[in-house]
């Protein structure tokens, strides 16, 4: 379901994983087709942490990726070592949902970029795509709003008869919007993954996504008083 661009340069395309059918078509239709591929990916990704390297080369949600990057992987006898010199796109975004479970997708995606293709983040290829939480309005007067003290700001502003639409998913946008806030490269925010410490790294994609649970609910109660939960 790839939708690829025109622009056969890497170092010009750039190719967005977006959570759904739904989103993947208004994204579809939004984008700059000289230089924008949509991949659209159906649910959640396969947990790589959890799977046998087998497993990960089954799963047709991640044999997608590889095949639209344009990237071979080996055998599991090399380590499935990657060759990126054929890689088609040098930004890879991820653009999911401003929710948990678009969250808990964009991390399953880190993950497996992470244990299978480490170098595409380690020379700055991945980043995560900031759709807004809010579209607030009065009269014609539109504010997209990306946290709550933006959209609290605009209501102190603009006052009564100001109205305030929830995105709760990338496919309640239409095409221009979805544009205008999160594809437009005059006007989006991407956020670079990048690996500071790769050990830690390591230490923390084996405690969140592995299959040892103790240390992940330890974490999860030290860290909880912190969390932003989605209602």
């Amino acid at each position: 379901k790839l939708a690829d661009c025109t622009t056969k340069d890497p170092a010009e395309a750039e190719i967005f994983l977006v959570e759904g059918d739904s989103a993947g078509g208004t994204a579809k239709q939004g984008r700059d087709r000289m230089y924008q591929a949509i991949l659209p990916l159906r649910g959640k990704i396969l947990n790589v942490e959890k799977a046998l390297q087998h497993k990960v080369l089954e799963s047709e949600q991640i044999r997608n990726i590889y095949t639209a990057l344009g990237v071979t992987i080996g055998t599991e006898e090399d380590s499935m070592a990657l060759n990126d010199s054929k890689l088609r796109y040098h930004k890879i975004i991820v653009m999911t949902d401003a929710d948990v479970d678009g969250s808990h997708i964009a991390t399953l995606i880190m993950t497996f970029f992470f244990r299978h293709m480490k170098d595409l983040i380690e020379k700055g290829y991945l980043y995560i795509a900031t759709p807004p939480l809010y579209m607030c309005k009065k009269g014609n007067k539109v504010e997209y709003c990306w946290t709550d003290q933006q959209r609290d700001l605009f209501l102190q502003t603009y006052g009564e008869g100001s109205k305030v639409q929830r995105y709760k998913g990338l496919g309640e946008m239409n095409k221009d919007q979805l544009w205008e806030t999160t594809m437009n490269p005059e006007n989006r925010t991407l956020k670079q993954v990048t690996i500071e410490n790769a050990t830690a790294a390591d230490r923390a994609f084996s405690m969140l996504m592995g299959d040892d649970v103790e240390p992940r609910r330890q974490f999860i109660e030290e860290n909880a008083v912190y969390a932003n939960i989605d209602t």
